[in-house]
Order: C-alpha cells, then structure tokens, then sequence
C-alpha cells in the first residue's frame, strides 16, 4: 500500500512539484537566514576571538565587549595582585581613522597590547613575526585590511607599507588570519605604549585587562576571585553557551539580541518561511487529496483500514518533506561557499539548525497530512458507486 501510495503522488506531477517547491523555498528560507543571523552574532564576538585570553576584566557596569568602560592604569596592578592569576596584560581596544597614501579615509579597530608579553596577540600570522611590534611605528594589519587599506582597487598592502593614524606613521610589519568585525573595519594591532600614542587622548585609555589562573586553579575560581577582590567584571572567554552568564561571549551575543533589532528583521523572515511552507504545503496537499477521493474510496470499499488509508497520506506527506529538506538544504549550501569565501554575508550554521529546520518541515508535513486525514476519515466507501 505504501508503494502504492508513492505511485498516486509522484504520478500527479504537477501537485508533486508544487508541494516540493514550497517545502525546497521555506527550508532554504529558514536555514539560510538563521545561518546569516548566526553569522551576524558570531562578527559581534569577534574581538574576544581575535584576541585569545580565558579571562577578561572589565569596568563593572560593561555588558559586551564592544562597549567597553576604560579603567584606570593601575587596575592591571590590583588584578596583577590577586592570587590565583599567573598574569595580567593591558589591552586597548578603539575605532580609529587611518589616513592612506591618496588621502583617503578609512576606519579601523586598534588594539594595543602589551609590548613584553605580547598577550592578546593575533594566534595566527600568515606573513610576518610578533617580534617586529617592537619596531618605531611597527603594526600588524589582519587579512581584511589587506584589500580595505589598500590606495587602489584591485591592489593590496604589503609588508613595509605605510599609512598615518591621528597624524603618526603606521608601518606594517605583519599579516594576521582573524575574524571579521561587526564594525566591518579591519583590525589593526601594535603596542599598548603606541596605541595610546595613537588614540585620542583622554583621562583614562585601557580599556580591559586579560588575565589567566594559576596552574590547578580553575577559570571560573580565579574570575570570582578577580570580581571579589577587585570589584570589577571578570568574564570567561570561552564561546556562546546558552545560560553562561559569566562568558563574555555569551553576554556580547544576548547584548545585541535585547538591544538591537536584528533578532526581530531575521525572525520575521524566518517566519515567512514558515507561513508560505505551510500555506503552499496545506492547501496543494489537500487538493491533492480531494482529487483522488474516488481512488482512496474504491481502497475503502474494497477492505482497506482507515488506518492504513492515514499511513499512506503520512507517507506521502513526509516523502515530499524529506525531499523538498534536502533541496532546500542544498541551495542553502550553494549560498553558503561564495559568502564563506567572501566572507559577505557572514554565514555561520551551528549544528542544531539543521535538525531544527527538518522538525519544522515534518510538522508542516504533518500539519498537511492532518487535514487529509481528516477528509479521508470521513470518506464513505460507497461514493464510490455514486455517478
């Protein structure tokens, strides 16, 4: 019966496709936008992935790391002078202009580490060493500010370039592999001494100290020590964790969807999907049902359970759903290699939204099949003999 059941929906091919095209478009709608948002929240976070350090400290009132509160120079001291941190480090972090050789202007994110330790260094170089950041007007550009910091279209920097930032020469000496900012400006690394050179002046100019624990201390017992004997924020850098309230990555992430609309503009487009799946999923499959009444009454007629008359409406239903998935999972990854190449849109898909995505599908499927079952539930075999 079930073979059966497969020969009435793919020999309606009209229906067939329909019912594979709605299902093929709301997949690919809900997973290629979540991928996006995801992608999105993830550029957010970039910082705390270009800058690797387990514990960040920061003014107490800081939710994400974005917006950061400076703090006075001698904070890196007092959390230096706790006990379960084996060291502490400066960071600055700021948008800044660069001027470029033809005048023109672009914005970067700077940061500043320490000179000594070079903690919060970019973890990866693909041209140049760390060392040179110790050279007069030494920088290290990532791979996004290759192409952004470069006079022409179509050029690129290179190692020994130069441009000017509030007035002072920049000289690249490295190019670091990193994450994109959600700023969209590229980063730009050197000393903590010279970033303060750099930056505009003000009172205070460090913007958080990275720390790390002692070895056999855990990372959230030397974070609750920082936050009890320094009374500031002492977050975890570990990557978004539902319910980790301690993670700055986490907190970033829950900053900008309770802050911001973006959560809002991609919900609603993922809803759509959702609403045109199952519009076109119920309206084709019960007109499909409707059309072969007479085929599944002469089953009914001839001994066949109601029961297996809702399976073979099931099957149908759930067959379509699987292969309109798979369709629409595979456009969604076609979109997904030049944006991972480009890195435009930004795309990003954890794990859970594929099987996320197939639930949603089998319950429209489903919510489809419900409403032919329920005409076929009351179907009268003897229709059949009726005209």
């Amino acid at each position: 019966m079930l073979r059966l059941a497969l020969k009435m929906l793919f020999g309606d091919t009209a229906k067939f496709l329909m019912l594979v095209a709605g299902l093929v478009f709301a997949t690919f709608l809900m997973a290629q936008q979540s991928a996006v948002f995801c992608g999105l929240m993830s550029w957010t976070t970039a910082t705390l992935k270009n800058v690797p350090a387990p514990i960040w400290v920061v003014e107490a009132k800081v939710e994400q790391v974005n917006e950061t509160n400076p703090l006075l120079d001698t904070d890196v001291a007092r959390v230096r002078s706790v006990d379960s941190v084996a060291w502490a480090a400066p960071i600055y972090s700021g948008i800044l202009r660069v001027r470029l050789q033809n005048g023109n202007f672009k914005i970067i994110q700077l940061m500043g580490i320490d000179a000594t330790t070079f903690a919060g260094a970019p973890a990866k170089l693909k041209e140049g060493r760390i060392e040179d950041l110790r050279l007069p007007h030494a920088v290290i550009i990532d791979d996004l500010a290759v192409k952004r910091l470069a006079e022409e279209r179509g050029s690129i920097v290179k190692l020994g370039d130069t441009f000017e930032i509030n007035d002072q020469e920049a000289r690249v000496v490295g190019i670091a592999d990193t994450v994109q900012s959600f700023t969209g400006g590229p980063y730009v690394w050197t000393t903590y001494e010279r970033a303060l050179q750099y930056a505009p002046a003000q009172r205070k100019m460090l913007s958080a100290v990275i720390a790390a624990p002692r070895p056999g201390i855990s990372e959230e017992q030397c974070a609750a020590d920082i936050r009890r004997e320094t009374r500031l924020a002492a977050f975890l850098n570990r990557g978004f964790e539902f319910g980790a309230d301690q993670d700055f990555n986490t907190s970033t992430v829950w900053w900008y969807v309770r802050n911001t609309g973006i959560p809002f503009s991609f919900g609603i487009t993922v809803a759509i999907g959702f609403i045109v799946g199952i519009a076109i999923s119920c309206q084709t499959f019960y007109s499909f049902v409707l059309e072969h009444m007479k085929h599944l009454g002469a089953l009914k007629a001839m001994g066949t359970s109601t029961w297996t008359l809702c399976l073979m409406l099931l099957t149908q239903a759930f067959t379509v759903g699987l292969i309109g998935y798979g369709i629409g999972l595979f456009f969604t990854a076609r979109f997904a290699f030049p944006a991972l190449e480009n890195e435009q849109p930004p795309f990003y898909m954890p794990e859970i939204v594929p099987p996320a995505v197939l639930g949603v599908i089998l319950f429209i499927c489903g919510l489809s099949a419900l409403l032919g079952i329920w005409r076929v539930a009351r179907l009268e075999p003897a229709m059949v003999f009726r005209g």
